[in-house]
């Protein structure tokens, strides 16, 4: 007999606790979130990427890259210096002038300067796509920013009906038209959506780093928030895969590249040739200059160049290698953001309509359950199933503008770039 009073108080003590906290909680967001979106920085979509391609690392490794690449051709291009050997003897002719002229007769500047020119591109391939990755990071941090906006949004409001859910509850309670379950039910609904209202502006603030971090901002503080709408995406036009993106294009040259270098070393076996040509004087027996000409040529008996030509064939296998896992990197990437644009449109077309029935269903709910025809808990999993397809919708949307952001990706091509 004195268990059930004992339960009536707690289960009173913790309605009182929880009216008490919820306001206050929701007081305590809302003030948070107003003052930390006051100090923010209005940005577009538009701005994130070109503040990410101007200040990304990523971009500036690859423009490194292009640089190496430049240099490499300017020496590739070189020619050999001419020598010059003086000497005497005790002999006659005494005085000895001979200059030494570097010959490529095997070809091997030719090759090295295309190899040079190979790796040269290849390089500028790459610092291309690590712009325009640099572009999709942000315009996929900045489509997560939008989503988790949404999500918080949703969440507020929701928190919002649910606290005016517990006073409906209250307010029968009181009239004898509900019962203290329904207060117990109503509050805990909206101390769950106050929770929910809590992690979701913290997933918010979070997403602003990584924004910011992809940006090329610092980090210390808050310093962004996108103003766009997640809205449908445009359509790509890159329905088909392309012919040759840019890893591809890069992975490629490099081969090419590592062809000609092995060409190069297979042909320094011969070098250096040298046509030699000097004069001699100082002979009491034969006055003047007397002219002299000859041709060094290489013997290839101690070292037939076989290190650099193993070393060659090496990093053109191993280029080999990386050409075939570009494109199948590249083309998984670009078969999985297809079917990923396809399956979110797909689904964002059955969301609208399902947003839309939910949501009259919990309006209807709520209206029944005011005029008491219907129980709480009714009202309840109506609100829930609205919440839950609504979320799912603002998921959808963003899925689709990732998976329409990787395809612009992979659709830039040596030509279209």
């Amino acid at each position: 007999m004195g268990l059930a009073p004992t339960r009536l108080v707690l289960r009173r003590c913790g309605v009182n606790f929880l009216m008490r906290f919820l306001p206050r909680a929701t007081a305590f967001l809302a003030v948070v979130f107003s003052a930390v979106a006051g100090s923010q920085e209005p940005v577009t979509r538009q701005q994130a990427v070109e503040s990410a391609i101007a200040r990304s690392a990523r971009a500036a490794v690859a423009r490194a890259d292009t640089l190496v690449g430049s240099a490499q051709l300017l020496t590739a291009r070189q020619w050999e210096n001419p020598s010059l050997a003086a000497s005497w003897s005790k002999s006659v002719p005494r005085w000895h002038e001979i200059v030494d002229l570097p010959l490529d007769l095997t070809g091997v500047r030719s090759a090295r300067v295309q190899s040079a020119k190979a790796t040269r591109l290849a390089s500028q391939y790459r610092f291309h796509f690590e712009r325009a990755a640099a572009a999709l990071d942000a315009d996929t941090t900045y489509t997560r920013a939008l989503a988790s906006a949404e999500h918080l949004r949703l969440a507020r409001r929701n928190a919002k009906d649910a606290d005016s859910l517990r006073r409906m509850s209250i307010v029968r309670r009181d009239a004898g038209d509900a019962s203290e379950l329904d207060v117990l039910l109503a509050s805990v609904n909206s101390g769950q959506a106050a929770n929910q209202a809590a992690s979701d502006s913290l997933t918010y603030i979070s997403t602003l780093f990584d924004l910011q971090a992809a940006m090329g901002l610092d980090t210390g503080r808050i310093a962004v928030t996108p103003v766009d709408s997640l809205t449908l995406p445009p359509a790509t036009g890159a329905d088909t895969a392309p012919t040759s993106p840019l890893p591809i294009a890069a992975a490629e040259q490099a081969l090419t590249a590592a062809d000609l270098s092995v060409r190069a070393q297979r042909r320094s076996i011969f070098t250096p040739l040298s046509i030699q040509a000097g004069i001699e004087h100082g002979d009491p027996s034969e006055p003047g200059i007397l002219p002299t000409f000859g041709l060094s040529i290489p013997l290839p008996i101690l070292n037939r160049n076989r290190g650099p030509i193993a070393q060659a064939e090496a990093e053109r296998a191993r280029a080999r290698a990386e050409l075939a896992l570009a494109r199948l990197e590249t083309k998984t990437a670009i078969g999985r953001a297809l079917r990923s644009r396809t399956l979110a449109l797909d689904k964002i077309r059955r969301d609208r309509l399902l947003v839309e029935s939910a949501t009259r269903i919990a309006a209807m709910s709520l209206t029944a359950y005011r005029e008491g025809a219907q129980g709480l808990p009714a009202v309840l999993e109506a609100q829930r199933n609205a919440r839950e397809i609504l979320s799912q919708y603002i998921d959808d949307l963003a899925e689709a503008w990732i998976a329409g952001a990787i395809l612009r990706l992979y659709n830039v091509t040596p030509s279209t770039r």
